[in-house]
């Protein structure tokens, strides 16, 4: 067991989704997973092991922002041995180029967070999505509307002191901002392991539309859908 996944070495599929909220984790391991099995609820962090089409897969909750994630996806990474990591959460539309419940996947992640420049003492380090992933979560989304492949931004804060400055990144292609992606694709790049983020447009910052609480928990199939497409394909 490591300090905050109460699971035991096996217990953990070399594919991870990971969802912020361990509701949705919940919610992912009982409505897509056959057999799932509960094998971590320390601190209430859901994590849950199955198959899907015949493929291990397991689903971890990871909590809001870029330290809880960290914690998780580190361990995941040291402890457990884990390949892919697919971040399936929520984001916020940023441009008018994607609507609310549009699917982003992040090519890369901007952010405001200091975890990167206390890593690399002050260098600017650009994180990017495992390009195989990338590619394959594109390939499953083939004939869906509404799924943008592009920039996202990984903020510190849900409640910016400073949202000019974040307006300032879609003049630069930023599409949508969420809370997780650049400390993940870091750790991913840290570990030499396979990550990707596919984020729902769960509210838009310019057009003031968002979804409720439980539709962000449980309306999210079609992501979590290409997020296993496309994490079994690579792992195989």
């Amino acid at each position: 067991m490591s300090t905050h996944i109460g699971a035991r070495p096996g217990d953990i599929a070399p594919l991870v989704l990971l969802p912020g909220d361990p509701l949705r984790a919940k919610w992912i391991a009982e409505t897509f997973l056959e057999d799932a099995t509960l094998y971590n609820e320390v601190r209430g962090m859901y994590g849950y092991t199955g198959t899907w089409n015949g493929h291990r897969v397991s689903v971890q909750g990871s909590g809001m922002g870029q330290p809880s994630l960290a914690i998780y996806v580190h361990e995941l990474f040291t402890e457990y041995d884990v390949q892919s990591v697919i971040r399936v959460g929520s984001c916020g539309g940023m441009s008018e180029k994607v609507a609310i419940r549009d699917l982003v996947i992040a090519s890369g992640a901007c952010t405001d967070s200091s975890m990167n420049r206390i890593r690399f003492e002050g260098l600017d380090y650009a994180p990017v999505a495992d390009f195989g992933l990338l590619r394959a979560a594109y390939d499953a989304a083939e004939g869906r509307d509404g799924v943008h492949v592009g920039l996202i931004y990984s903020s510190d804060s849900f409640y910016a002191a400073r949202p000019e400055l974040a307006a300032r990144m879609v003049e630069y292609g930023v599409l949508a901002v969420e809370m997780e992606a650049s400390a993940l694709y870091t750790l991913a790049a840290q570990h030499g392991r396979r990550a990707l983020a596919i984020c729902t447009v769960s509210d838009h910052l310019v057009t003031g539309e968002e979804t409720t609480s439980q539709e962000r928990e449980q309306t999210f199939g079609e992501m979590v859908e290409m997020a296993l497409t496309a994490g079994t394909t690579v792992t195989d």
